[in-house]
């Protein structure tokens, strides 16, 4: 490897002159650096105040998204709630409509027993068994539709048909052909019903 040596030339320009020059070298190397110090102070707090505002927006939309979430989490408890309670409620629903033809078919033996005085211990034990049956079903809120002599409403009734009826007031129920059922105030089965014309 080569050594280069230095000439009296080269270190003379390396080297400042007097103590004049060097202060002057010293002070135009620091100027820059101030002044840009300087510069960055402004755009500095300037930045500060946009990413705060970028904070403070984040933060109100995450608060929003927070309120939303906790709003909607209330909304599913509710319906689950209101889930369970109908399912306490209407959970014997299948199992009521089920029993009803049971109840018809007793109805109609009590009515097929008339008035004939040797059937009448029978007729007794089917009414006492019919009245049972529907106890139970009262136990589970499960009311009978006897429209008869009522007007008719058609949120409860089924209009079978409509016939002439001077004596009973007009639209009103003078025959109940089946009787029908509410289940904690719902309808399970409309009363099927001949209605008198207006």
């Amino acid at each position: 490897m080569a050594h280069e040596e230095k000439t009296p030339q080269d270190e003379q320009q390396a080297k400042p002159v007097n103590d004049e020059q060097a202060d002057a070298v010293e002070a135009s190397a620091e100027a820059p650096a101030e002044e840009g110090a300087a510069a960055d102070e402004p755009m500095d707090a300037e930045q500060l105040a946009k990413e705060l505002a970028a904070a403070v927006a984040e933060v109100e939309s995450l608060k929003d998204q927070m309120l939303r979430t906790h709003a909607e989490a209330q909304n599913v408890r509710r319906r689950a709630e209101q889930d369970v309670e109908k399912a306490h409620k209407f959970g014997v629903e299948k199992f009521a409509n089920e029993m009803l033809p049971i109840v018809d078919s007793l109805e109609r033996a009590i009515e097929a027993f008339g008035d004939d005085e040797a059937l009448q211990p029978m007729r007794e034990g089917v009414e006492m068994t019919m009245k049972m049956f529907l106890s139970g079903l009262e136990k589970f809120k499960m009311e009978q539709v006897n429209p008869l002599g009522e007007t008719f409403d058609p949120a409860l009734h089924q209009a079978m048909s409509m016939v002439d009826a001077p004596d009973a007031e007009p639209n009103s129920v003078i025959a109940v052909m089946q009787k029908g059922y509410t289940l904690h105030g719902r309808l399970v089965r409309p009363a099927m019903v001949v209605v008198a014309k207006g």
